[in-house]
């Protein structure tokens, strides 16, 4: 039998790797308490707890039991407790029913993690040259898999928070790196000649699936705006009565205004909401989020917002949505700005399969491909997104009415 290990610094890379992205995951759990942990405010949000152990579950799960010999599981029960939707690996714990889960503690998630983390490190210290390559396939994919869980994290204790009335912060509003960024210019339009492009992944490394095979597309002459859609731009609409004129909206999404009260984005403040009154908090609008309740900000781009009301504002604003196609071709063009790293942005595209689309193979088959059907893509990443996760092709979904991610919009419009 070959025990070589593979030569560094491919082995030693994925190693370091593996301990970063699982140590962060820890330190987004830090600022919460184990009340905070269990928690799940609606069915599509999952608690900080379910995270930490879900996450592990897959390392144990696709990794270490099928090619780790002579592995031990930590708890046989966790596999029916942590796994999400996978259906050839058997029956789950109900995702709605997560924060019932008041057991196992958080301190027994945490010695899962120890327990996978120790077998995940001595399988790639014995691992052959034979072997390597499915392992690092595996691994890469359940670090990607374990930072979209991240982004989780935040947005899921975000909406939890806000169900609370005190509006506690996830964390004091010191460090900058989870504040939405401002952009003062006023939008400029960038004219795009259209024509046929190519799109999909073809950079070396790692992908998800539903980002293949890469393929023509044929594009329409556009523009494409050069920033986001700030929340002074957002304001205006709601003052025009945008969400009192049903002309605006989609059917389903007048039917969602109507049945759900919107009157502004998610988690936005009114001067009047009796939270604020309570607390003392200076009067006017404000944001909360990740810092708590501050006073909106009219140049940060705006968030929080369904697809409904992303296209109503597109056509209040006399303009659309782009396609994800044009968004992808416009993601290095010159003049452009805020690509990633500020919100996710809505496209008038569906998720839909790439022409010759093909799941991976094995567990993972169902990673992606299953959900191709009443969900529209998002592009970019948000202030919520782990540095270095997305790419010019990656493609994030979620059903229209969805309002509870980092999701705001860029416009377009045809010329």
């Amino acid at each position: 039998m070959n025990l070589i290990r593979p030569k560094l610094p491919a082995a030693e890379a994925l190693r370091e790797r593996f301990e970063d992205v699982r140590a962060h995951s820890l330190a987004l759990a830090a600022p919460l308490s184990a009340e905070d942990q269990c928690i799940q405010s609606m069915p599509d949000a999952s608690p900080t707890k379910w995270h930490l152990a879900h996450t592990t579950w897959f390392f144990e799960t696709v990794l270490l039991q099928p090619h780790a010999s002579g592995y031990q599981v930590f708890d046989p029960r966790f596999h029916y407790l942590f796994n999400s939707y996978y259906e050839a690996l058997g029956p789950r714990h109900p995702r709605p029913q997560r924060g019932l889960l008041t057991r196992p503690s958080i301190d027994q998630v945490h010695d899962f993690r120890r327990h996978v983390d120790r077998a995940v490190l001595a399988l790639l210290e014995r691992a052959g040259e034979a072997e390597w390559a499915t392992i690092e396939a595996i691994l890469t994919l359940g670090l990607q898999h374990e930072q979209q869980h991240q982004e989780l994290i935040l947005t899921d204790i975000l909406h939890a928070l806000w169900c609370n009335p005190l509006l506690p912060a996830y964390r004091a509003p010191a460090g900058p790196a989870l504040r939405l960024a401002a952009s003062a210019p006023p939008v400029h339009w960038l004219a795009r000649p259209g024509g046929v492009v190519e799109v999909g992944h073809a950079a070396p490394g790692f992908c998800f699936d539903n980002e293949t095979p890469r393929h023509e597309v044929l594009l329409r002459p556009h523009a494409i705006a050069h920033r986001l859609v700030s929340c002074g731009d957002f304001a205006q609409f709601i003052a025009d009565g945008g969400y009192q004129r049903p002309e605006l909206w989609l059917s389903d999404g007048w039917a969602a205004v109507q049945a759900q009260g919107w009157r502004a984005p998610a988690y936005w403040l009114a001067p009047d909401d009796p939270r604020l009154a309570s607390q003392g908090v200076p009067a006017g609008w404000q944001v909360f989020g990740l810092h708590g309740a501050r006073p909106l900000e009219p140049e940060a781009p705006v968030a929080q917002l369904s697809f409904f009301e992303a296209a109503a504002y597109a056509e209040w604003a006399g303009a659309r949505l782009p396609t994800e196609f044009e968004w992808e071709a416009a993601h290095a063009a010159p003049g452009i700005t805020q690509m990633s790293g500020h919100v996710w942005q809505w496209t008038r595209s569906s998720y839909d399969p790439y022409p010759g689309f093909r799941p991976l193979a094995g567990i993972a088959a169902e990673y992606n491909g299953k959900f191709m059907v009443g969900q529209l893509v998002l592009r970019g990443g948000s202030i919520a997104t782990p540095q270095g996760h997305t790419r010019a092709s990656y493609r994030n979904f979620f059903p229209p009415a969805a309002r509870w991610q980092f999701s705001g919009l860029r416009l377009a419009k045809d010329l």
